[in-house]
């Protein structure tokens, strides 16, 4: 039997066939592709695309999963940071599926941790037994387009995913630098609270970088054509982020004074999360951002903040 496997983002949509080989064995992939969502009006659009390019008749999907960067409610979903409604029962008649899910795009993650191998995670921290607590208990966080949060209880047996948004809790500034950005960021977006995602995640880090430049009046960066082009334009927006991680790559120090802002404020917030959630079968670090900033993580910066 194959099925259809896909990762519905605000930033882009990876879309893959697979086949089911055996209870005990990983699916084997048939085809898959990437798609920038913002090229895109929506998912019934990326589907069919998909399906007519990338499917023979012999691959068609009988069952369907949608990992969803938002919440579901009753099996419809809005995509947070896109215009996109998403419907179940939509996808599954307009495309004849015989079974269509939902399920967000962090709550999805839980299932797959009992699946990995051991060259598919880094350990940041060595495993310590604390009899006094279940290790069945697991969290999962990772900033990419947003910030995701999911928890779990995995035994032998079952997996039970217990859905978060705690990305949306309120930033609590730790330095006077993060409390200045916080009042600005109240004053910019017209909002009454700043959540965390408002600062750690792509959007976040785009945010950090336009609040340095007003700030320390910084006119003759490069960066700021690039800020004032964002105001047009929703792609150049997206890539923002991307942007200054590169100059910040490349050893530019205003980029690397804002990724590190970024990333201590992060660390802490894991931190926090780590005492909130008691996980001590694993906390785990997910999302887009994650493989990018590898190095950070393993470093003492990062132990000491978290």
């Amino acid at each position: 039997m194959n099925f259809l496997a896909c990762d519905l983002g605000g930033t882009k949509v990876l879309i893959a066939i697979y086949e089911e080989v055996g209870k005990h064995s990983s699916p084997k992939l048939i085809a898959k592709e990437r798609y920038l969502s913002a090229e895109w009006d929506s998912i019934y659009e990326i589907t069919k695309d998909f399906l007519e390019k990338k499917c023979k008749n012999k691959y068609f999907p009988k069952i369907a999963c949608f990992g969803i960067a938002g919440p579901i409610k009753k099996n419809k979903a809005n995509i947070t940071n896109l215009n996109w409604e998403v419907c179940e029962l939509k996808l599954k008649n307009y495309f004849n599926f015989e079974k269509v899910e939902l399920i967000n795009d962090f709550a999805v993650l839980i299932y797959g941790i009992p699946y990995l191998g051991n060259n598919q995670f880094k350990t940041l921290q060595n495993d310590i037994s604390h009899t006094n607590y279940s290790e069945s208990y697991h969290t999962i966080v990772g900033a990419g387009t947003g910030l995701g949060i999911s928890r779990g209880i995995i035994s032998k047996t079952s997996i039970t995913v217990l859905p978060s948004e705690g990305g949306h809790i309120e930033f609590a500034p730790k330095t006077q630098e993060e409390w200045q950005l916080k009042q600005w960021l109240k004053n910019s977006l017209n909002i009454e609270r700043v959540s965390y995602e408002r600062v750690i995640s792509g959007e976040g880090l785009s945010n950090i970088a336009k609040w340095k430049f007003l700030k320390e009046n910084i006119r003759d960066h490069p960066f700021n054509l690039l800020l004032s082009e964002a105001e047009g334009s929703n792609k150049v927006k997206k890539s923002l982020a991307r942007r200054i991680c590169q100059l910040a790559k490349e050893g530019d120090p205003l980029m690397s004074e804002i990724e590190k802002l970024w990333f201590e404020t992060y660390s802490s917030f894991i931190g926090d999360l780590a005492l909130h959630e008691l996980c001590f079968g694993g906390l785990w670090i997910a999302g887009g951002t994650a493989p990018k900033h590898f190095k950070n993580f393993i470093s003492d910066s990062f132990l000491k903040q978290f």
